[in-house]
């Protein structure tokens, strides 16, 4: 029996009336993952594309690979580095463990050492942001009679790679639950929440236990060795120091510094856009719009100067590579349910984000990260954005026609 034929039999039993119906939205789930769902609109007026939601996902997810390659790798890199001169015999954990069986060892120039140490730092966050998030998903599927729709798997994957490599997994699991039930699922699900779930649950992670979450918090990738986050050292010593620590433009451009899990690397967010923009998944204007509010105030800001605050003199395209401009630019400002929906808007939109972000970094001393804060922001000012560009059409079209 071929695997088509398996559904087809078993469909009836999960439809309404029948004996499983509670459960159809799991069994949709199941079922659309190996095909293209067969239910079409009937009624007009109505306009076919080949580019559905789950399209539209799985682009975004595929999207992301560059992302989580490096994140196995910088993650294991900076891993092996902090032990590369400890002996393994004093080091413990269950990923020490595995590694001893590998027989790679801890050696930050060997690159499949690096990958193997990463993974066993991003699967385990990785999975339990599918369960976690999961269950919530479903639970709210099967009690409305919906479909479960497949934004939550680009979700699980933009909340995973925001994380640090050293969150703990009860942490995980409360982050994504608050970013699914609270900014999502309260609003009626997808497509119709205003704020990014998946930012909307590192916020409260960050808030809820700044110590382990904050822009400017050590990155711990063992217990006992930590080190500054670029970010932290520009804010209290200025981006020219970041030298003394080895850190160069084209390392933090590359990646191969410390940070969250996907957002160090801003060639892998690069390579994303890239993709997002050629599949027309990603709106430019959005893009154009944050990059032009970035480079504009934080030249601004360069113009001004300012002898107490070293962020002033921090150049834009610093900015674009340290901290998670790069990924929050490419991943989460282009996210269309909550960004705004007029071509104008979507200028204006991403313009704000870029201004606030600046501003945030730099003129608020205790968060030099910002990206974060500033899409969350613009995520609630997007449809005020929108009401005012459509009410200036009216009137603009309305002096056309007298």
């Amino acid at each position: 029996m071929s695997l088509r034929s398996f559904f087809s039999s078993r469909e009836s039993l999960f439809q309404k009336g029948g004996k499983y119906q509670k459960f159809y939205p799991i069994f949709e789930m199941i079922e659309t993952i190996f095909f293209t769902s067969n239910t079409v609109t009937k009624a007009a007026p109505h306009a076919r594309s080949f580019v559905d939601m789950k399209r539209i996902m799985t682009y975004v997810v595929i999207a992301t690979i560059p992302c989580v390659l490096w994140a196995f790798y910088n993650t294991g890199l900076q891993t092996n580095i902090a032990l590369s001169n400890v002996n393994l015999n004093d080091v413990s954990g269950w990923r020490i463990f595995l590694i001893k069986i590998t027989g790679l060892g801890i050696n930050p120039d060997n690159i499949l050492a690096n990958l193997i140490h990463g993974a066993l730092y991003f699967l385990p966050i990785y999975f339990v942001t599918l369960l976690a998030g999961g269950i919530w998903e479903v639970l709210f599927a099967t009690v409305r009679g919906h479909e479960v729709n497949e934004g939550f798997l680009v979700s699980s994957m933009l909340f995973t790679l925001t994380l640090p490599a050293s969150t703990p997994l009860w942490q995980v699991a409360l982050g994504i639950s608050f970013g699914v039930v609270i900014a999502k699922e309260v609003f009626g699900g997808t497509g119709k929440n205003f704020l990014n779930p998946a930012l909307t649950g590192r916020a409260f992670l960050y808030f809820a236990y700044p110590a382990s979450m904050s822009g400017d918090s050590i990155w711990t990738p063992v217990d006992g060795f930590s080190g500054a986050t670029s970010l932290g050292i520009s804010a209290s010593e200025g981006f020219e120091s970041l030298k003394n620590y080895g850190i160069t433009w084209s390392d933090a451009f590359l990646g191969t510094i410390q940070g969250s899990l996907g957002e160090t690397s801003t060639l892998a967010c690069l390579i994303g856009l890239c993709f997002l923009l050629l599949t027309k998944i990603a709106n430019y204007r959005m893009i154009v719009g944050c990059l032009v509010g970035m480079i504009v105030f934080s030249s601004f800001l360069n113009w001004i100067g300012s002898d107490t605050n070293p962020m002033f003199s921090m150049p834009w395209y610093w900015h674009l590579v340290i901290g998670s401009y790069a990924f929050g630019l490419v991943f989460m400002v282009t996210e269309p349910v909550s960004a705004s929906h007029t071509n104008l808007g979507r200028y204006i939109y991403g313009a704000l984000i870029g201004f606030m972000v600046i501003m945030i970094r730099v003129l608020n001393p205790a968060f030099p990260e910002g990206m974060m804060l500033a899409i969350l922001f613009g995520n609630i000012f997007a449809p005020l954005i929108d009401h005012f560009v459509v009410m200036a059409n009216i009137k603009r079209r309305s002096r056309i026609n007298v």
